[in-house]
């Protein structure tokens, strides 16, 4: 069908079977911010912080790419590392040279092929952070700062290589926040809806963005973030979208802030109350995890935060490796997530019709530091055997369970197949799963194993007769074929 810039037209689009399928995306945190690649680790992550209060949080940020506003904070630890290292002086913009030395080292196809090895199905790229810099040479520049973009078409090439590679390709962009266009600080959850630029001009150019990134890249996924300028033209841009790329998607993080919104939350105690109330709201349930947005959308996208229970609507988890989205050198292996829980955490969020996108932040050169490639190495590795459990799947009629000796399992189903994933190896050969009946006929294997499983139904469990040797330490697969 033809859609039109309208709600009623565009909330006639189905999720594609493709993303359904696809289960694992790769996101790249990847721009200025990777050249300082600072962020605080001592404070903990984003709930963490959070929950010290919201201009805490803002002033000891430890996500990497909001640099240059943890920057303004006097006194804070953006201010010590950035005068230790660069001096007096040193503004962020003069990281724009050293960004653009830094990728003429960069294999676009090498990066593709990293995430292609793991099993990722797409890629989406931030073309346009908070800071404004832009990662192709557009042909509406930024107004403000002169050659403010990458010097190579980092968006161009990087789509190329990922469509080469077989996988689809989305685009991310900063829609709300442009720190060109408006430099005060964010200091809480008040200012950060107040922060985007109210100019209608600004409006016209992000408007302008994304026609171009989708007349120039056709990407597979639109993926707006923080929200959308209240003067923008949102729907005709999905119209446009949709009706240019049949199979597009798009994210749930265009909400639009009123205007008159925007002048009530600016007064005390309201300004006050917002902060206390989101602070809270976000210690309590991660980001975004429950927030209804007012515009369309294809997917929820919670940020470091699951649901507890199968969605009917589809959603992404977003999450980084570490604590942080941009490259943080400050970040040790104790700041990342394990191989074995990166694995339960991605087979839980599939068994609840999610997908995890899972970033990656990159060096300067592109280069995807070593502590992240041996997560994804890990992953990788696993869905090499276990990968027909998750690919393609769908929820079954519930998502978790457990055995008998309290392995927590999960649920996936695909064809005839259901698929029962224990998260943790299993210490005897015979295991049990409670609360699961099948039929009398079904045919048991363990995934990655040639050989048919003896089992029985006893009671309101069965009891599956493993090998004596399974390979697979984080979680194990069994295909039930009914």
């Amino acid at each position: 069908m033809k859609y039109q810039a309208s709600r009623e037209s565009l909330d006639q689009h189905e999720v594609p079977a493709w993303f359904h399928d696809a289960k694992l995306g790769i996101f790249i945190h990847w721009g200025l911010y990777s050249v300082p690649a600072y962020a605080p680790t001592e404070y903990g992550d984003i709930n963490e912080t959070f929950s010290r209060g919201a201009r805490f949080h803002f002033a000891h940020n430890p996500y990497a790419e909001w640099y240059l506003n943890s920057l303004k904070f006097d006194g804070g630890p953006y201010q010590a590392y950035h005068r230790r290292t660069y001096g007096e002086g040193f503004s962020y913009d003069d990281f724009v040279p050293q960004f653009n030395a830094e990728i003429r080292r960069w294999n676009p196809q090498e990066m593709a092929n990293i995430f292609a090895q793991v099993g990722a199905r797409y890629v989406v790229l931030t073309t346009k952070h908070h800071d404004g810099f832009l990662l192709w040479p557009s042909a509406t520049p930024n107004p403000i700062k002169q050659d403010y973009h990458a010097a190579r078409d980092i968006v161009g090439e990087l789509t190329q290589a990922v469509k080469d590679s077989g996988l689809r390709m989305g685009v991310y962009y900063s829609g709300a926040l442009d720190w060109s266009f408006n430099p005060e600080p964010i200091e809480g959850i008040v200012s950060m809806l107040d922060n985007g630029p109210v100019d209608p001009a600004y409006a016209e150019y992000a408007d302008a963005h994304f026609t171009e990134l989708v007349d120039t890249y056709a990407p597979s996924i639109l993926w707006n973030d923080i929200g959308y300028p209240v003067d923008g033209e949102s729907e005709r841009i999905m119209a446009h979208f949709y009706n240019t790329v049949p199979e597009g998607i798009v994210n749930d993080r265009w909400t639009t802030t009123a205007k008159w919104f925007r002048k009530l939350i600016r007064h005390f105690p309201i300004n006050r109350l917002v902060d206390w109330l989101a602070q809270r709201y976000i210690a309590k349930n991660g980001m975004g995890a429950e927030m209804q947005p007012n515009a369309h959308y294809d997917f929820r996208t919670p940020e470091y935060a699951t649901y507890s229970e199968i969605r009917e609507e589809k959603w992404e988890c977003c999450r980084g490796l570490g604590r942080s989205f941009g490259y943080n050198r400050m970040e040790t292996d104790e700041d990342h997530i394990s191989v074995t829980d990166l694995i339960h955490s991605f087979v839980d969020i599939v068994s609840k019709n999610g997908n995890l996108l899972l970033n990656v932040g990159p060096m300067a050169d592109g280069t995807i530091p070593e502590l992240q490639l041996q997560r994804l190495r890990g992953l990788g590795g696993w869905l090499d055997t276990n990968g027909e459990a998750i690919f393609g799947t769908r929820p079954w009629t519930r998502a978790e369970g457990t055995t008998a000796a309290g392995i927590p399992v999960r649920f996936t189903q695909k064809g005839d197949a259901l698929y029962a994933i224990l998260l943790g190896k299993p210490a005897t050969e015979t295991v049990t799963i409670n609360d699961l009946s099948i039929e009398d006929n079904a045919q048991v294997h363990l995934v990655g194993h040639p050989a048919p499983l003896d089992w029985e139904q006893h009671g309101t469990g069965v009891a599956f007769s493993l090998p004596e040797e399974i390979a697979e330490t984080c979680a194990v697969s069994l295909r039930i074929l009914q």
